[in-house]
Protein backbone atom coordinates (compact mmCIF):
# COMPACT_ATOMS: atom_id res chain seq x y z
CA UNK A 1 0.00 0.00 0.00
CA UNK A 2 1.19 3.36 -0.58
CA UNK A 3 2.35 6.15 1.77
CA UNK A 4 -0.78 7.85 3.83
CA UNK A 5 -2.49 11.29 2.11
CA UNK A 6 -1.99 13.92 5.02
CA UNK A 7 -5.29 16.11 5.56
CA UNK A 8 -3.39 18.98 4.67
CA UNK A 9 -2.38 17.10 1.38
CA UNK A 10 -5.84 16.20 0.60
CA UNK A 11 -6.91 19.86 1.45
CA UNK A 12 -4.68 21.30 -0.73
CA UNK A 13 -5.74 19.17 -3.81
CA UNK A 14 -9.59 20.20 -3.02
CA UNK A 15 -8.57 23.79 -2.61
CA UNK A 16 -6.46 23.49 -6.18
CA UNK A 17 -8.86 20.96 -8.41
CA UNK A 18 -12.41 21.26 -6.12
CA UNK A 19 -12.20 17.49 -6.75
CA UNK A 20 -9.36 15.54 -5.19
CA UNK A 21 -7.23 13.56 -7.82
CA UNK A 22 -8.59 13.51 -10.98
CA UNK A 23 -7.66 9.76 -11.20
CA UNK A 24 -9.00 8.85 -8.13
CA UNK A 25 -7.41 6.48 -5.91
CA UNK A 26 -7.25 2.82 -4.12
CA UNK A 27 -16.14 5.05 -1.90
CA UNK A 28 -20.19 5.13 -1.27
CA UNK A 29 -29.13 4.21 3.03
CA UNK A 30 -33.25 3.35 3.98
CA UNK A 31 -34.20 -0.41 3.13
CA UNK A 32 -32.07 -2.48 0.70
CA UNK A 33 -33.25 -2.45 -2.40
CA UNK A 34 -32.83 -4.74 -5.58
CA UNK A 35 -30.15 -2.96 -6.07
CA UNK A 36 -28.42 -3.58 -2.42
CA UNK A 37 -27.96 -0.27 -0.19
CA UNK A 38 -24.81 1.71 -1.07
CA UNK A 39 -23.47 4.26 1.15
CA UNK A 40 -24.40 7.74 -0.82
CA UNK A 41 -26.77 6.06 -3.51
CA UNK A 42 -29.79 7.95 -1.92
CA UNK A 43 -28.06 11.49 -1.95
CA UNK A 44 -28.00 12.34 -5.32
CA UNK A 45 -31.57 13.02 -7.46
CA UNK A 46 -31.69 11.15 -10.50
CA UNK A 47 -31.32 13.91 -12.73
CA UNK A 48 -27.64 14.04 -11.81
CA UNK A 49 -27.16 10.56 -13.32
CA UNK A 50 -27.59 12.00 -16.99
CA UNK A 51 -25.66 10.49 -19.02
CA UNK A 52 -22.33 12.37 -19.87
CA UNK A 53 -18.62 12.08 -21.33
CA UNK A 54 -16.01 10.94 -18.74
CA UNK A 55 -12.44 9.56 -18.91
CA UNK A 56 -13.03 5.75 -19.27
CA UNK A 57 -12.54 3.75 -15.93
CA UNK A 58 -9.13 2.14 -15.60
CA UNK A 59 -10.35 -1.85 -15.15
CA UNK A 60 -6.30 -2.77 -14.77
CA UNK A 61 -6.91 -0.40 -11.49
CA UNK A 62 -9.73 -1.86 -10.23
CA UNK A 63 -8.33 -5.05 -10.56
CA UNK A 64 -5.21 -4.73 -8.59
CA UNK A 65 -7.15 -2.48 -6.08
CA UNK A 66 -9.72 -5.61 -5.17
CA UNK A 67 -7.02 -7.86 -5.29
CA UNK A 68 -4.79 -5.75 -2.42
CA UNK A 69 -8.11 -5.18 -0.61
CA UNK A 70 -8.72 -8.74 -0.24
CA UNK A 71 -5.03 -10.20 0.17
CA UNK A 72 -3.37 -7.10 2.00
CA UNK A 73 -6.39 -6.06 4.44
CA UNK A 74 -8.60 -9.40 4.40
CA UNK A 75 -11.34 -7.65 3.44
CA UNK A 76 -14.40 -8.90 1.72
CA UNK A 77 -15.26 -7.53 -1.52
CA UNK A 78 -17.99 -7.96 -4.77
CA UNK A 79 -18.18 -6.85 -7.93
CA UNK A 80 -21.00 -4.53 -8.60
CA UNK A 81 -21.94 -2.55 -12.12
CA UNK A 82 -19.85 -0.88 -14.52
CA UNK A 83 -20.19 2.30 -17.07
CA UNK A 84 -20.63 0.85 -20.67
CA UNK A 85 -20.04 3.49 -23.17
CA UNK A 86 -23.63 3.70 -25.57
CA UNK A 87 -23.29 6.61 -28.26
CA UNK A 88 -19.99 8.06 -27.29
CA UNK A 89 -21.21 8.41 -23.55
CA UNK A 90 -20.84 5.79 -20.45
CA UNK A 91 -23.82 4.63 -18.73
CA UNK A 92 -24.37 1.94 -16.11
CA UNK A 93 -24.41 -1.41 -16.95
CA UNK A 94 -27.84 -1.76 -15.27
CA UNK A 95 -29.39 -0.69 -18.48
CA UNK A 96 -31.17 2.52 -16.47
CA UNK A 97 -30.85 6.17 -18.02
CA UNK A 98 -31.52 7.93 -14.66
CA UNK A 99 -29.60 5.34 -12.49
CA UNK A 100 -28.68 7.73 -9.31
CA UNK A 101 -25.15 5.91 -8.65
CA UNK A 102 -23.88 4.76 -12.08
CA UNK A 103 -21.36 2.23 -12.27
CA UNK A 104 -21.26 1.93 -9.06
CA UNK A 105 -23.82 0.11 -6.98
CA UNK A 106 -24.51 -3.96 -6.09
CA UNK A 107 -25.94 -5.80 -9.80
CA UNK A 108 -28.68 -7.25 -8.84
CA UNK A 109 -30.67 -8.30 -4.99
CA UNK A 110 -28.30 -11.38 -4.54
CA UNK A 111 -24.81 -9.32 -4.78
CA UNK A 112 -23.95 -10.98 -1.53
CA UNK A 113 -24.11 -14.52 -2.81
CA UNK A 114 -21.06 -12.54 -4.79
CA UNK A 115 -19.04 -11.93 -2.25
CA UNK A 116 -15.16 -13.17 -1.76
CA UNK A 117 -12.34 -12.30 0.42
CA UNK A 118 -10.39 -15.01 -1.60
CA UNK A 119 -7.31 -12.63 -3.89
CA UNK A 120 -7.09 -15.66 -6.38
CA UNK A 121 -11.23 -15.25 -6.88
CA UNK A 122 -11.49 -11.26 -7.21
CA UNK A 123 -8.56 -11.71 -9.74
CA UNK A 124 -11.14 -13.67 -11.82
CA UNK A 125 -13.78 -11.62 -10.73
CA UNK A 126 -12.12 -8.44 -12.54
CA UNK A 127 -10.89 -10.41 -15.32
CA UNK A 128 -14.54 -10.84 -16.38
CA UNK A 129 -15.82 -7.77 -16.09
CA UNK A 130 -12.66 -5.23 -15.32
CA UNK A 131 -14.65 -2.23 -15.44
CA UNK A 132 -16.62 -3.78 -12.62
CA UNK A 133 -17.16 -1.56 -9.71
CA UNK A 134 -15.72 -2.64 -6.11
CA UNK A 135 -18.03 -2.98 -3.14
CA UNK A 136 -16.68 -3.45 0.34
CA UNK A 137 -19.87 -5.65 2.51
CA UNK A 138 -19.80 -3.85 6.13
CA UNK A 139 -20.61 -5.29 8.84
CA UNK A 140 -17.98 -7.90 8.08
CA UNK A 141 -14.59 -6.42 8.75
CA UNK A 142 -15.37 -2.77 9.62
CA UNK A 143 -18.18 -0.57 9.66
CA UNK A 144 -18.32 2.36 8.54
CA UNK A 145 -19.25 5.98 9.80
CA UNK A 146 -20.43 8.66 7.04
CA UNK A 147 -20.31 12.28 7.43
CA UNK A 148 -20.52 15.60 5.76
CA UNK A 149 -16.93 15.83 3.54
CA UNK A 150 -16.29 19.07 5.71
CA UNK A 151 -17.64 17.53 8.88
CA UNK A 152 -14.85 14.94 8.09
CA UNK A 153 -12.01 17.44 7.73
CA UNK A 154 -12.67 19.23 10.82
CA UNK A 155 -12.93 15.26 12.24
CA UNK A 156 -9.61 14.52 10.79
CA UNK A 157 -7.82 17.61 11.50
CA UNK A 158 -9.15 17.14 14.97
CA UNK A 159 -8.27 13.68 15.57
CA UNK A 160 -4.84 13.92 14.62
CA UNK A 161 -3.97 16.93 16.86
CA UNK A 162 -5.32 14.69 19.92
CA UNK A 163 -3.58 11.89 18.41
CA UNK A 164 -6.33 9.72 18.33
CA UNK A 165 -6.27 6.73 16.60
CA UNK A 166 -8.65 6.35 13.39
CA UNK A 167 -8.65 3.76 10.40
CA UNK A 168 -8.67 3.85 6.73
CA UNK A 169 -11.24 6.86 5.21
CA UNK A 170 -12.64 7.17 2.13
CA UNK A 171 -14.09 10.58 0.35
CA UNK A 172 -17.03 10.29 -2.07
CA UNK A 173 -17.97 12.24 -5.42
CA UNK A 174 -21.21 13.35 -3.70
CA UNK A 175 -19.05 15.25 -0.63
CA UNK A 176 -19.50 12.52 1.98
CA UNK A 177 -16.19 11.27 4.15
CA UNK A 178 -16.84 7.36 5.44
CA UNK A 179 -14.44 6.52 8.63
CA UNK A 180 -13.38 2.65 9.03
CA UNK A 181 -14.24 1.02 12.15
CA UNK A 182 -14.81 -1.92 13.86
CA UNK A 183 -18.14 -4.04 13.27
CA UNK A 184 -20.61 -3.15 15.17
CA UNK A 185 -20.22 0.53 15.22
CA UNK A 186 -23.35 1.31 12.78
CA UNK A 187 -25.45 -0.28 15.77
CA UNK A 188 -23.97 1.77 18.36
CA UNK A 189 -23.31 5.02 16.61
CA UNK A 190 -27.03 6.69 17.65
CA UNK A 191 -27.32 5.81 21.19
CA UNK A 192 -23.60 6.99 21.57
CA UNK A 193 -24.43 10.18 19.63
CA UNK A 194 -27.61 10.28 22.04
CA UNK A 195 -25.49 10.07 25.26
CA UNK A 196 -23.63 13.00 23.53
CA UNK A 197 -26.76 15.51 23.88
CA UNK A 198 -27.18 14.84 19.85
CA UNK A 199 -29.05 12.41 17.48
CA UNK A 200 -27.63 11.03 14.97
CA UNK A 201 -30.41 11.68 12.27
CA UNK A 202 -30.30 15.91 13.00
CA UNK A 203 -26.18 16.07 12.62
CA UNK A 204 -25.80 13.46 9.44
CA UNK A 205 -23.92 11.04 10.99
CA UNK A 206 -24.83 7.71 9.41
CA UNK A 207 -23.86 4.60 10.66
CA UNK A 208 -23.14 1.54 7.68
CA UNK A 209 -23.11 -1.77 8.54
CA UNK A 210 -24.59 -5.36 8.58
CA UNK A 211 -26.47 -6.07 5.35
CA UNK A 212 -24.48 -3.13 3.75
CA UNK A 213 -21.83 -1.42 1.63
CA UNK A 214 -20.16 0.49 0.46
CA UNK A 215 -17.82 1.69 -2.46
CA UNK A 216 -13.84 1.13 -2.46
CA UNK A 217 -11.89 3.67 -4.40
CA UNK A 218 -10.69 3.97 -7.17
CA UNK A 219 -14.84 3.07 -8.40
CA UNK A 220 -15.40 6.22 -11.20
CA UNK A 221 -19.22 7.49 -10.43
CA UNK A 222 -20.40 8.22 -13.46
CA UNK A 223 -19.48 11.59 -14.59
CA UNK A 224 -19.11 12.62 -11.19
CA UNK A 225 -15.81 11.51 -10.23
CA UNK A 226 -13.65 8.63 -8.38
CA UNK A 227 -14.21 7.50 -4.56
CA UNK A 228 -10.95 8.18 -2.88
CA UNK A 229 -8.86 7.90 -0.20
CA UNK A 230 -9.06 10.42 1.97
CA UNK A 231 -6.68 8.50 4.24
CA UNK A 232 -4.83 5.39 2.76
CA UNK A 233 -5.15 1.54 4.13
CA UNK A 234 -1.17 1.10 5.25
CA UNK A 235 0.11 -0.88 8.23
CA UNK A 236 -0.27 1.76 10.78
CA UNK A 237 -4.03 1.65 10.60
CA UNK A 238 -4.45 -2.23 9.72
CA UNK A 239 -5.87 -2.22 13.41
CA UNK A 240 -9.00 -0.59 13.38
CA UNK A 241 -10.54 1.72 16.04
CA UNK A 242 -13.61 0.78 17.96
CA UNK A 243 -16.65 3.39 17.43
CA UNK A 244 -16.18 4.61 21.02
CA UNK A 245 -13.01 6.60 20.32
CA UNK A 246 -13.91 8.32 16.61
CA UNK A 247 -17.84 9.16 17.76
CA UNK A 248 -16.73 12.37 20.38
CA UNK A 249 -14.25 14.11 17.21
CA UNK A 250 -17.10 12.97 14.49
CA UNK A 251 -20.13 14.00 16.10
CA UNK A 252 -18.86 17.49 17.54
CA UNK A 253 -17.98 18.12 13.99
CA UNK A 254 -21.27 17.28 12.30
CA UNK A 255 -22.80 19.18 15.11
CA UNK A 256 -20.61 22.14 13.67
CA UNK A 257 -21.69 21.39 10.68
CA UNK A 258 -24.95 21.43 10.80
CA UNK A 259 -25.34 24.75 13.03
CA UNK A 260 -22.97 26.07 10.49
CA UNK A 261 -25.50 25.48 8.09
CA UNK A 262 -28.06 26.74 9.33
CA UNK A 263 -27.20 30.06 9.69
CA UNK A 264 -26.19 29.85 6.02
CA UNK A 265 -30.19 29.50 5.83
CA UNK A 266 -31.55 32.57 3.88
Amino acid sequence: MEEPIGVEDLVGVRQRTGTGDPDGQVTGGGPASGRGHVAGAEREPAGAAQATHIPRQRGGQLLDAAVRYAEERHWDVCPGTWLEEVDGTERCSCGDTGCAFPGAHPAGPDWADHVTGSGPAARRMWSEHPGASILLPTGRSFDALDVPESAGFLALARMERMELPFGPVTRTPDRRMLFFVLPGAAAKADGLVRELGWRAATIDLVGHGEGRCVTGPPTRVGGRGAVQWARRPTAANRWLPDVEEVIGPLAYACAREAADARTRLP
